[in-house]
């Protein structure tokens, strides 16, 4: 098969978002002779048909959709070279993008973070969001990293790679008064006349931490639900009430006066689990958050 010539690629990846011959011309300012000749050129060498006649544009084939996917990674990328290499230039940054789905503890994600946050010129960007959002984001080389609270689903198509990278003890914590007082009575049962801050069904934790209720006969009186463990755990600074906080995020907390540690939960862990893609195999501040997780 004759190497594939790039141009033609992008000439059939503008027809194909266009959806015509006409508007892909006015948007390259060609001729729509010149634009049809070099994706049939496309065509021949690939020995496939990608577009087909629909109406008054054109339609993308089966073949065709999987070349646009391809393209579509290639001409992201193709976006971001300029700048990347503007920012190289000038020593201004070292880019981490990171996914963190909307369930995981942000405490704990901060801490598995900080191993790179030292380095120089460092640019890093967060994103939130559902699991599928952020590994479709990661397909395309927008995220190098992606942070889970629960096992991905499988997805061959997407050909990522995922790994628990650790399993954390999870405490109580509290406002001073609330846990003092708290305290005459035998952790964990103490749990059972505490008002509760916990973390949203949307975080894998919440359904562990039902069940552990379950079996230690504890029937919790919540009185708050967050998504962000950050923002729970200022509520709780702020006197609403006790809430639950993996034993990694809670080195995060000393920044928070008046939490006090309530008790320490036997039997109930918070997983995490990255997701990377082949690219991010080789970033080097990935390498070295996974490396720094595993040495914890």
């Amino acid at each position: 098969m004759a190497a594939l010539n790039y141009r033609h690629l992008y000439y059939f990846w503008v027809v194909a978002k266009e959806g015509g011959f006409a508007r892909a011309a006015e948007r390259l300012d060609m001729a729509i002779q010149t634009i049809s000749a070099q994706v049939k050129a496309l065509e021949q060498t690939l020995g496939h048909q990608l577009l087909k006649p629909a109406g008054r544009g054109v339609a993308v084939t089966d073949a065709g959709r999987a070349v646009l996917a391809r393209a579509e990674e290639i001409f992201q990328l193709g976006e971001s070279i300029p700048h990347e290499a503007a920012a190289a230039a000038a020593g201004q940054t070292v880019r981490l993008a990171v996914g963190l789905s909307d369930g995981l503890s942000k405490l704990a994600a901060h801490v598995l973070l900080k191993p790179v946050l030292d380095t120089p010129a460092l640019r890093l960007v967060c994103h939130e969001g559902e699991v599928d959002d952020l590994l479709g984001e990661l397909a395309l080389h927008r995220l190098d990293l992606v942070l889970v609270c629960r096992p991905p689903p499988h997805n061959a198509a997407l050909r990522l790679s995922s790994e628990r990278l650790l399993v954390s003890r999870v405490d109580w914590y509290g406002p001073a008064p609330m846990v003092h007082k708290a305290q005459v009575d035998a952790f964990p049962a103490s749990l059972g006349e505490l008002p509760l801050l916990l973390p949203t069904a949307h975080a894998a934790l919440r359904g562990r931490i039902d069940r552990w209720f379950e079996a230690n006969r504890i029937q919790p009186r919540v009185v708050g639900e967050f998504e962000d463990s950050a923002l729970l755990s200022l509520f709780a600074a702020q006197g609403m009430g006790v809430f639950p906080v993996t034993a990694l995020g809670a080195t995060d907390l000393a920044a928070m006066r008046g939490l006090r540690l309530l008790g320490q939960s036997e039997g109930l862990h918070e997983e995490v689990h990255a997701i990377r893609s082949r690219r991010g195999l080789q970033h080097p501040l990935v390498q070295r958050v996974l490396a720094a997780a595993a040495g914890a």
